[in-house]
């Protein structure tokens, strides 16, 4: 049985239930997402929503936001799996015109998301989305762990040549329902 490479959910502390409107529950197969945004305005976006498309991974299984990812092992039967749940929920929730169109696109997505897992399993990745010039541009970086840090505590490996996002969001306030 020929195994894919799939990202999956994960969560090291609580925030992601504070920041999205939605929290993914750790463990579920995922998706940047980025077409949930298609019929947004990403300089119109505030609050929970704007979180989501700065920084969420879609979950397939609740179609809630994750902050980061982990690279993960899937078989065959979970691959499809995550792609009919993907291909319906493109169908009742963005308007494909069929299953035929629904899974295509489905299709094209998990490629995608399978496309960016090509590190060691365990490996976990973030993403950052942002509109530049009327286009949106998707960053996504590998997490390490430190030397001699503690298990859980990470560090965003620099992209050579690309500069660190000025935003920063304010998670107090997203956790309010604010900006």
């Amino acid at each position: 049985m020929a195994m894919t490479r799939l990202p999956r959910t994960i969560r090291l502390d609580p925030s992601d239930t504070m920041v999205f409107e939605r929290a993914a529950e750790p463990g579920e197969w995922a998706v940047p997402g980025g077409f949930a945004f298609w019929d947004d305005d990403p300089e119109a976006l505030t609050g929970r929503r704007r979180q989501a498309f700065r920084a969420g991974f879609l979950g397939l299984a609740s179609f809630g936001w994750s902050t980061l990812v982990e690279v993960a092992e899937a078989t065959p039967e979970q691959r499809e799996a995550a792609l009919a749940a993907l291909a319906a929920h493109l169908r009742a929730a963005h308007g494909a015109p069929d299953e035929a169109a629904a899974r295509a696109a489905a299709a094209e997505e998990i490629a995608f998301a399978e496309s960016l897992c090509d590190h060691p399993p365990g490996t976990v990745l973030a993403l950052s989305r942002t509109a530049e010039g009327g286009a949106v541009r998707e960053r996504f970086r590998t997490l390490r762990r430190r030397a001699g840090a503690a298990p859980a505590v990470f560090a965003l490996v620099p992209v050579e040549g690309e500069e660190e996002p000025a935003e920063r969001p304010d998670l107090a306030a997203l956790a309010r329902g604010g900006r």
